[in-house]
């Protein structure tokens, strides 16, 4: 086959379909049409492109769609894969063409598993956590035939979800059980978005999609260029992947948190001997034996850090950033983006990306858009508020919403014996101090491995009184924080959060520098979208849980730098940013544990 690139079509020769306004939990396939693209238009593009006749062409599927709204005249462009009924004039087109990038072979992406089972495994591999990483790594170890044992510390997702509107319907938080955790991860309460920026030789991401369409996805997502599932869909999705690794023999556990780690050094390597596993429903604990585990924990698995700091498996403080959720009316930012062609339904919500650099030095920037969303509870903890995203698969919500972020660097994380007091208590708290102090002594620049959580805690913890101790969100309109004035009354927009939204000051809500930032960004933003700096416009705080506040080294083999059979991955570990890049880091580590018992 052939790939033909930048196609492009204008707007109205693309066929229209009605679509359902909103998404609704017994959503099903039949309530969506599927994409219809305009294969004759696109035939005779592909004919002209190659210098050959129509009839040439036997067949042509579209691989990717996406939008140029750069000038007034909006412009769909095609990525398309054609066939040809003489492969002679195939090859020869290709190598007439042969440094054109526009007109390439079509790449081999099938996904190929690295190995099979041995006959005598010696024990099962072990995956903790069933967010995208951990699912991931454990379909693949299933499809290669190692049953894997999965040990996920929620519970499953339909469960969940219940105790998830617990939180945002009657101010109920489980720790065990909300947003951050539980099956599926956090990206289950998210946009979906299923697009990275990571380098995928391999092609990874695609087979990451293609897997999510056998369970259940639209298959619009494999053709759209920024494409995305939406939370209800995701259940289901997710629900038929657990089924999945079941059937192929995997065994899944939940409410099961991981409490120890059992480390062997008699041969002065650290080597991974099992785990200590809390069953919460009985309240009783085991031991696991197990001397290959992968570690897909999530960014918010904040006592889990602390254990396998405290049993010295490497780990190193990493930038994060910190910030408010902001939203506007969805309307506003299609009128903006797609300007005349705003609400075509082929269109959609128009989504955003926006960075600032500020003269203070720090990175301002959107994080996790969500069209035609809401702004959601996402506290894992009890007595801290955190935002975040989430949108369905429609996007058909009345607010368009944003993570608005500032850049921060482990040298801004307190390291003061107050700060980890304050984070971890008297006891463990007061050691990490010692720690952290003894790090400085030796080098003036050190971080302590956990002081991110110190900054994260400190501000959610300030959020949760700032909102009224009730799980209510600190909010402020745009005009007011720009003005350093408090808000006491919303105007044309009207937020999403909930349980609720109080209104006040924000500036007490982030460090002085975060403040000063986000004030500057705001108008330069309202200068690349006409209305971003709406003064109706509503900032929600605050949003913590960017990124993981912490790395876990890792070597070439996927292991842990000191831990042998330890394979740490996925957001957690500082090795992904998202849905898609966390599932496609959950095969590499699959990949890298399987050839490691296969030699």
């Amino acid at each position: 086959m052939i790939r033909l690139s930048e196609l492009k079509l204008p707007l109205s020769a693309l066929p229209v379909v009605t679509r359902r306004a909103a998404d609704a939990p017994a959503e099903t396939d039949a309530d969506r049409a599927p994409i219809i693209h305009p294969f004759e238009a696109l035939t005779r593009m592909s004919a002209q492109a190659l210098g050959v006749d129509q009839a040439a062409i036997t067949h042509l599927h579209v691989f990717k769609r996406s939008f140029d709204a750069r000038k007034a005249e909006l412009l769909a462009v095609f990525i398309v894969d054609v066939t040809l009924n003489d492969p002679a004039l195939e090859a020869r087109l290709l190598a007439q063409f042969q440094g054109n990038s526009h007109i390439q072979p079509t790449p081999d992406m099938a996904y190929k598993l690295v190995a099979t089972v041995p006959a005598n495994l010696p024990l099962r591999p072990v995956v903790v956590g069933f967010g995208p990483c951990g699912m991931f790594a454990a379909l693949v170890l299933a499809q290669m035939g190692f049953k894997p044992i999965v040990l996920e510390r929620g519970r499953k997702v339909r469960e969940r979800t219940k105790d998830t509107w617990g939180l945002w319907r009657k101010h109920v938080l489980n720790p065990e059980s909300n947003v951050q955790f539980g099956e599926g991860g956090a990206g289950t309460f998210s946009d979906g978005k299923l697009w990275s920026q990571i380098k995928d030789p391999r092609h990874l991401g695609r087979q990451v999609m293609t897997e999510f369409v056998n369970f259940g996805a639209p298959p619009e997502i494999l053709v759209e260029a920024h494409p995305h599932i939406g939370t209800f869909k995701l259940v289901k999705v997710v629900e038929n992947l657990r089924e999945r690794i079941i059937t192929l023999g995997g065994e899944i556990r939940f409410e099961q948190r991981v409490m120890d780690v059992e480390v062997d050094t008699s041969n002065g390597q650290r080597q991974l001997r099992g785990l200590t596993v809390l069953d919460q429903p009985s309240g009783q604990t085991y031991d696991l034996r197990a001397d290959q585990v992968i570690l897909a924990l999530g960014h918010s698995a904040r006592d889990t850090f602390a254990m396998l700091h405290g049993r010295g498996v490497a780990t190193q403080a990493k930038p994060f950033s910190v910030g408010f959720r902001i939203e506007h009316p969805q309307s506003l930012i299609d009128r903006a983006l797609w300007g005349r062609h705003a609400g075509n339904p082929v269109l959609g919500a128009a989504a955003y990306k926006l960075v600032h650099h500020a003269q203070n030095g720090r990175a301002v920037y959107s994080f996790c858009m969500c069209p035609g969303g809401t702004v959601v509870a996402a506290t894992s903890e009890p007595g801290r508020v955190v935002t975040n995203g989430m949108s369905q698969y429609s996007r058909a919500e009345r607010n368009a919403n944003a993570g608005l972020v500032v850049g921060i660097e482990p040298v801004d994380y307190p390291q003061d014996s107050a700060a980890f007091i304050e984070a971890f208590g008297p006891v463990t708290g007061g050691q990490y101090a010692q720690e952290a102090l003894e790090l400085r002594a030796f080098d003036p620049k050190a971080v302590h491995p956990l002081a991110g959580i110190n900054l994260q805690r400190q501000l959610e913890a300030n959020a949760y009184v700032l909102g009224g101790s009730n799980y209510e969100a600190p909010g402020q309109l745009v005009g007011d924080f720009i003005r350093g004035e408090t808000s006491s009354q919303f105007g044309s927009v009207l937020p999403s959060y909930k349980p609720g939204v109080k209104l006040g000051d924000l500036h007490p809500a982030l460090p002085d520098y975060a403040i000063a930032a986000l004030r500057e960004a705001l108008p330069v933003f309202g200068k690349k979208i006409k209305g971003f700096d709406l003064p109706d416009a509503v900032l929600t705080g605050v949003e913590t849980r960017t990124s993981s506040p912490l790395r876990m080294p890792r070597g070439d083999d996927f292991q842990s730098i000191n831990t042998t059979g330890l394979y740490p991955g996925g957001e957690g570990a500082g090795y992904a940013g998202g849905i898609l890049s966390a599932a496609v880091d959950g095969i590499k580590l699959a990949e890298a544990l399987a050839r490691r018992v296969v030699g």
